[in-house]
């Protein structure tokens, strides 16, 4: 992401403020409507952190929305999920605004306070994508999504007593089930994408392997992997397993035996020295780990081919 000025929202009356909306009903949650909203006239000059949960549904937007290094379009329904500090950047036409529609759902953390869902929402993985990926909903997931959040939205209206809070706390859990189900739907469907993404990365650890300069640059972590394709470790990690049955770290040190077996069969190079040229600070470690893989010590290995 380019360095630009961060503009930092603390609540979620400031941000109502900074859209041109009235104030809030309730301080720590809100649900707007995207055609009340009024962009600000630096929207895209300026990287957004905000201090709350965002969760939001947006369509007919007529433009590009940027986030993290995806860009995406908003002819259908679309969801995201931002928490509490990512950093964001949205790019979109200023002068195009009259079509937009959809709604956001904004939750301070304080609203979590002494609720089931303060424990759990950290295990929600898309919250963890740091809004690189979307989810993308079909007709009828967006009308079971749209219906929860009218839940919400008329809770949030209604007269607060007692119940009011655990029972938008249970409407909020019901979104996220709801969309953690849509979620595994489109690991699934979107298998051209998602392919796509795995064959990149099979090239990326091929020529990182290939690279003469691995003594220095050490292993690849599942962060450098991740930051080279442009989206998240969480995410990636949840797509490979979908795809492969493995972590990244699984897929990379897969990759890594594999290279490994390479030379060991096809050189005349040393264990410590393949373990050099493999990125391995200490030998003992990549012998720890090829029979951790094989059962075999790199020795036995070689052994076998002779």
């Amino acid at each position: 992401m380019e360095q630009r000025a961060i503009k930092r929202i603390k609540t979620i009356t400031e941000f109502h403020r900074s859209r041109g909306l009235p104030p809030p009903e309730h301080p720590l949650i809100s649900v707007i409507d995207y055609k009340e909203v009024k962009r600000p006239a630096d929207i895209g000059e300026v990287n957004w952190m905000l201090d709350f949960y965002q969760i939001s549904l947006k369509t007919g937007m007529n433009g590009k929305l940027k986030y993290g290094q995806q860009e995406y379009d908003f002819d259908e329904g679309t969801l995201f999920f931002i928490s509490p500090k990512q950093i964001f950047r949205i790019e979109a036409d200023p002068n195009v605004q009259e079509n937009q529609s959809g709604w956001m759902l904004l939750i301070h953390p304080d609203f979590l306070w002494h609720t089931s869902l303060a424990k759990t929402i950290n295990q929600y993985d898309f919250f963890d994508y740091s809004v690189n990926e979307a989810l993308f909903l079909s007709k009828k997931e967006e009308l079971t999504i749209n219906g929860i959040l009218e839940n919400i939205e008329r809770e949030y209206h209604s007269v607060v007593d007692k119940f009011s809070q655990n029972i938008i706390i249970s409407h909020i859990e019901t979104l996220l089930n709801y969309s953690e189900r849509f979620y595994e739907r489109q690991f699934i469907t979107r298998k051209v994408t998602h392919h796509t993404i795995l064959n990149r990365l099979e090239v990326l650890l091929e020529d990182y392997f290939n690279d003469h300069d691995l003594i220095s640059k050490g292993l690849p972590t599942v962060q450098f992997v991740a930051d080279e394709l442009g989206i998240s470790p969480n995410y990636l990690s949840r797509l490979l397993k979908t795809l492969t049955g493995q972590s990244t770290q699984q897929f990379i040190h897969d990759k890594l035996i594999k290279k490994a077996k390479e030379k060991l069969s096809t050189t005349s190079l040393s264990v410590s020295e393949i373990a050099y040229e493999l990125g391995f600070e200490y030998p003992q470690s990549f012998t720890k780990l090829f029979k951790n893989k094989t059962n075999l010590s790199p020795l036995e290995f070689r052994t076998s081919f002779q």
